[in-house]
């Protein structure tokens, strides 16, 4: 019953960071409308990936501060959706506006991990429960879920350097993880598991440094009895119980913010993602419970681009966004979304097929600085509506397909 409970709960906190309440909009019959070259308020809006469309690393790509300058010039709506993350959305903020010269905030930001604030809040908040949070630089990832409302977070560095001997493969870092290690909660004490460290909740923010210490420390919390350190369930292996008896003995549920196997990085070729950690985290839980004689899932819930959750949160952003820019009384609805990004696993297939609530048509165009390289004979694994070279050219073939009376310079 207890595991019962606890997947209803995950399930209806799932359901309520990403699927949130929608602002109420204009019946679509009340008010028809009718495009010209003299529109002055868009019925379109667009939505960027960052990295492969507007920078590469750190590093802007050509274009792309020309265009979005454009675009506020004329209050032409639109967001900055990335599976990246790591730092705050504030932090994020400023240092794009540094780089691209062009004034941005948070309300038209969405990271990969950017829905998982919503879990504060609510009858099943997360907020004073203790939560295992993986990734980043340092505690980066920390400081974040903290900016959250999240008050009790444990990253791996804390565990190692509390407990070195979990992971004796991490000795040339420890030096390193002591300088943004903090005391535990609660000790880890097999002895007495009611007294030791226990997790309610496992959160990857974004792409793990330490690959190793992270994955043992996952592994030991999956395996536990109920999310606590240190012990093993009785219920693993157990094959009269569903999924051999793996994860159903209580352990926290596992979230993943973005699903990317490969991002842009500055070298030439596509570097792993967080979509490559968790492939190796599966490898390895396939290993340990293969002994089992079955194939036990690793439960977990993955958001970011493609999934529909994370397009739905998106929308709603947007939708908030565009009416600060326009009178939405007089305003015609929004009927086309762009949405412009270097990856087809992940923009161009989310986009493809997310299917608005308010009818709205979300158009996916992919750029050649990134991810998806164009060579001859090779089509991307999911077809966008059209392939451009760069940003500009995404924004030009846009305002085209709109109608819109001005043009990029």
């Amino acid at each position: 019953m207890r595991l019962y409970n606890a997947c209803v709960s995950a399930r209806q906190t799932r359901q309520r960071i990403l699927q949130p309440s929608w602002p109420r909009l204009p019946s679509q019959q009340s008010r028809p409308f009718h495009r010209d070259h003299k529109q002055v308020t868009p019925d379109f809006a667009f939505a960027f990936d960052i990295d492969g469309v507007l920078v590469r690393s750190a590093n802007p790509i050509p274009h792309a501060a020309s265009t979005l300058q454009f675009l506020q010039r004329n209050s032409i709506p639109f967001i900055l959706l990335t599976n990246g993350g790591g730092k705050h959305e504030s932090e994020r903020v400023r240092d794009l506006t540094d780089r691209l010269s062009v004034p941005l905030d948070t309300s038209m930001f969405v990271q990969s991990h950017t829905p998982f604030a919503e879990l504060v809040h609510g009858q099943d908040s997360l907020r004073h429960k203790c939560i295992l949070v993986l990734g980043g630089d340092g505690g980066r990832c920390r400081d974040v879920a903290e900016m959250y409302g999240f008050t009790n977070v444990v990253i791996p560095g804390d565990i190692y350097a509390a407990h070195p001997e979990i992971w004796p493969f991490s000795r040339p870092f420890k030096d390193v993880y002591s300088t943004f290690a903090r005391p535990l909660p609660k000790p880890i004490n097999p002895e007495s598991p009611e007294d030791s460290l226990k997790f309610d909740a496992v959160f990857v923010y974004n792409d793990p440094r330490d690959w190793g210490l992270d994955i043992q420390v996952l592994i030991d919390v999956l395996l536990s009895r109920q999310g606590i350190m240190g012990t093993y369930s009785s219920k693993n292996g157990d094959a009269s119980l569903p999924n051999f008896g793996y994860l159903q003995d209580g352990q926290p549920p596992l979230y993943f913010s973005n699903p990317d196997l490969l991002w842009a990085a500055k070298y030439h070729l596509s570097r792993f993602g967080q979509g490559g950690f968790r492939e190796a985290l599966e490898g390895v839980w396939r290993a340990v419970t293969a002994h089992s004689g079955g194939n036990p899932e690793l439960y977990k819930t993955v958001i970011g681009k493609p999934y529909k959750e994370t397009y739905s949160f998106a929308e709603k952003r947007l939708l908030n966004h565009r009416a600060t820019l326009v009178d939405s009384q007089a305003a015609p609805r929004l009927r086309k979304v762009y949405m412009v990004g270097d990856n087809p696993e992940s923009d161009i297939r989310g986009a493809n097929t997310y299917e608005s609530p308010h009818g709205i048509e979300w158009v996916s165009l992919l750029t050649r600085t990134g991810v998806f390289k164009d060579r001859p004979g090779h089509k991307p694994t999911y077809e966008p509506k059209a392939i451009v070279d760069d940003v500009r050219a995404a924004v030009q073939y846009a305002l085209k397909d709109s109608n819109w009376h001005n043009t990029l310079e």
